[in-house]
């Protein structure tokens, strides 16, 4: 059974925070874990946090399981774009820039692979014995008939003219 965490308006702003969210997308928990842990960029300390706190969530609902043995892997992990605060920077000639100070939304969801029967095994050898089927054509559609070669037209060469116009005409 899968768990959730969210982080709700932390102030980094998205693209920074969806760096480190593609890093451990469908990876391992321990492995996101160590990954996250000693990741240099400032948001790795909150999304490390949230990870946590999405396997604890999952122990709850799961308080029969041990976490080694349900192999948890990190199924979904998103980040939204937050509230924004708009603020002032003085600029040149008495103008003022906008400075927009942004945040954003993490949530993940955190499931185990070995689910006590092994369903995602069973899957996962159902789709290898399946084969892609054809794509039948629809019916009414006929292939164009093929044109036939055409003869390679000659090519003429213009002579060219030698003098101006003036010359041409007492000639």
């Amino acid at each position: 059974m899968e768990a959730v965490a969210k982080l709700r308006n932390h102030p980094t702003s998205p693209r920074k925070m969806r760096l480190l969210a593609d890093l451990i997308r469908k990876m391992d928990v321990d492995k996101a874990l160590n990954i996250l842990h000693f990741h240099p960029q400032h948001p790795s300390g909150p999304l490390e946090k949230l990870l946590l706190s999405a396997i604890d969530n999952w122990k709850q609902k799961n308080p029969d399981q041990r976490v080694e043995d349900a192999d948890l892997y990190v199924k979904v992990i998103y980040v939204d774009g937050g509230r924004t605060l708009k603020r002032m920077r003085p600029a040149p000639q008495g103008r003022g820039y906008r400075v927009r100070k942004r945040s954003n939304h993490v949530t993940v969801i955190v499931d185990g692979r070995n689910r006590g029967l092994g369903v995602a095994e069973n899957d996962s050898a159902e789709m290898e014995q399946k084969a892609p089927e054809p794509v039948a054509e629809p019916e009414g559609v006929q292939e164009a008939p093929e044109a036939e070669a055409a003869p390679a037209k000659k090519k003429t060469v213009k002579k060219k003219q030698s003098g101006t116009k003036k010359a041409q005409k007492n000639k």
